[in-house]
């Protein structure tokens, strides 16, 4: 069991350990059993939040979308440990009923078909996956208020939004009285730093919004498992790496390999634990298809990197 502090999600009344496992591997490269074991491990080593979205994993030929949420629903049915830990999920991104991205009446009912697959009565924090500028800010804002009045959920929060949006959306909800995004999802790691660094980030530090950041190991970039082009094939997500290979990606896998030497972590823990260090930042997001891997990323929320350290390797990424 690890003992590292809770850290407060921004100003929402959760208390989160400083790593967030996420769902979005389960049913896809991670298959049933696997996901049990890897959230079992999770839980027994001090994690807290599992976050998930209705769209893992209709990428998939085959599937059609809450293929995570559903394994995620199923160990929580047999393993009874709902109250152990805190459930994240997220609309907008799956179209279906009550219409497509933000609709207030989608809101509506991808809350309810994500509580019927989580099996559960409630998620703890519930995200906008993508802006939208179709409906008005305030009526989304109004559809999520009516599931936080409902106890369908207690904590709202935005994924991928631009400062600009964020703010005026937060600004809009206090305008009528009605819960606001506390928490924010960007995209954010040492290799793609432009989304979230500047006015983003600034923005939730002075507002107190909590930060769980996503792609935190760059789809497997930051673990060293692509150095080469020869080493593009080890995954699905493999073509992918091509640009981080020739731009600042081994730059950066050199400067991570000299903190690995002097501290003995590894990459991928070096990687979360400069995130965890970050203005505002709350914790990272990262998922694991193994207890092998998991077990690796759970030592990040104990290693405690030099002011040096963090220094290059925010440098190394500049």
């Amino acid at each position: 069991m690890n003992d590292q502090p809770l850290r407060r999600l921004g100003a929402s009344d959760l208390k989160i350990a400083p790593l967030v496992l996420g769902g979005n591997v389960f049913g896809w490269t991670a298959d049933r059993e696997t996901s049990f074991a890897v959230l079992d491990a999770f839980v027994d080593g001090g994690g807290t939040m599992i976050d998930t979205a209705d769209v893992y994993s209709a990428w998939v030929s085959g599937h059609k979308g809450g293929e995570s949420e559903s394994v995620i629903g199923e160990w929580l049915a047999r393993s009874g440990r709902r109250d152990d830990v805190l459930i994240a999920t997220k609309v907008g991104m799956l179209p279906g009923e009550g219409g497509e991205k933000l609709a207030p009446a989608r809101i509506i009912a991808a809350c309810d078909a994500s509580l019927q697959r989580l099996g559960t009565d409630r998620i703890d924090l519930y995200f906008a996956h993508q802006d939208d500028d179709g409906p008005s800010q305030e009526a989304v804002a109004e559809a999520f208020a009516s599931l936080v009045k409902a106890g369908k959920v207690r904590v709202l929060g935005a994924s991928n939004f631009h400062a600009s949006r964020l703010k005026s959306a937060v600004e809009t909800a206090r305008a009528l009285g009605l819960p606001h995004y506390q928490v924010l999802q960007p995209e954010y790691n040492l290799v793609s730093r432009q989304k979230f660094e500047g006015e983003l980030q600034d923005y939730c530090v002075v507002e107190n919004i909590g930060v769980v950041p996503y792609y935190g190991l760059a789809a497997g970039f930051l673990t060293g498992k692509y150095r080469s082009r020869d080493d593009l094939g080890q995954s699905v997500r493999g073509g992918r790496m091509t640009d981080l290979l020739e731009g600042k990606g081994a730059a950066m896998l050199t400067a991570m390999d000299a903190v690995a030497e002097e501290s003995g972590a590894s990459l991928a823990q070096i990687a979360l634990a400069w995130l965890i260090a970050q203005p505002g930042v709350t914790a990272p997001i990262a998922s694991a298809t193994s207890v092998t891997q998991l077990n690796e990323l759970l030592g990040a929320m104990t290693l405690q990197l030099s002011d040096d350290q963090l220094a290059r390797l925010t440098d190394a990424g500049a």
